[in-house]
């Protein structure tokens, strides 16, 4: 169903909003908006929405499986204004949200749902997943000028840290970190300092009063935490061409910049266990 904008979704979109998880997939430009969609569309979100401005079209082949919103996604501020704006119209449900060009993964995701995943972490007692934003791009940018591309999608196998994460008092916070590495690391010279954090906290119950800020951290502090305080949980990770789609196009930095590939560079395969292997998503107790 398509919806003329955010107001019209919320007042009037009982379907779209009416049970979880929901997936927010919120078009920038139309680059593999179809490859998008149907990632998460296998990934078993019970509704997936799509937003997007006067150059984003639903694909025709999609039309039947995908909620779509016409909003301008390039406007400051915009990704926050709709999580908000949705997560305060369905309180209780799971909430996901991406850009395009960003693929979610899992522990196990190739067998098991995101609806299983979220029922376990309920059982944990966490609102929350916490993922990383795992920065890839296309091995070789003469043959993909834009950095996207599927098939030849590489991703950097070391380079991440994490440091605590301070309160204005100076004080650390209790189980935050901010976590750094990717293309925002290894190009930080091109990247705002406030853009360098690859931690998201993607998926979120929504709760009352729950907003998230223009940092992708939310309100409530709880909500910012790696884990609950008696033992590690479940991570995961949006592996994103978002990084090196913008480098490559701010004309200070493309100049720059001939290849993202370097020694530590491995091809991706698109698989969970890649992602365990190299530790950038955690299985906690998830079995």
């Amino acid at each position: 169903m398509n919806y003329e904008n955010l107001s019209s979704l919320v007042k009037s979109g009982q379907k779209a909003l009416a049970k979880g998880p929901i997936a927010l997939i919120l078009a920038e430009d139309a680059v593999e908006l179809k490859s998008t969609l149907e990632h998460h569309l296998k990934l078993g979100f019970c509704s997936v929405i799509l937003f997007g401005g006067a150059d984003v079209e639903l694909p025709e082949e999609l039309a039947e499986q995908v909620h779509f919103v016409r909003h301008d996604m390039r406007e400051s501020g915009a990704a926050a204004h709709v999580v908000n704006r949705v997560a305060a119209a369905c309180p209780g449900l799971w909430i996901y949200y991406c850009y395009n060009t960003e693929y979610l993964f899992y522990p196990f995701c190739e067998s098991r749902t995101i609806g299983e995943l979220l029922a376990f972490n309920t059982e944990e007692r966490r609102d929350t997943v916490l993922t990383y934003v795992v920065d890839i791009y296309a091995r070789n940018l003469n043959d993909h000028p834009e950095a996207v591309s599927l098939e030849t999608a590489c991703l950097d196998r070391s380079g991440y840290y994490a440091l605590g994460r301070k309160r204005k008092d100076g004080e650390f916070e209790e189980r935050q970190l901010d976590f750094y590495g990717g293309l925002r690391w290894r190009f930080e010279e091109h990247i705002p300092k406030a853009r360098r954090r690859i931690d998201r906290v993607s998926i979120f119950k929504a709760i009352p009063g729950i907003e998230l800020r223009p940092d992708y951290t939310f309100n409530l502090p709880e909500y910012n935490t790696y884990s609950c305080p008696w033992h590690h949980n479940v991570t995961a990770a949006v592996c994103s061409f978002r990084a090196a789609k913008a480098l490559r196009r701010n004309p200070g930095s493309r100049s720059d910049i001939d290849t993202f590939h370097w020694h530590n560079s491995v091809h991706f395969d698109w698989t969970s266990q890649q992602l365990l292997d190299l530790g950038l998503i955690e299985p906690g107790q998830w079995f």
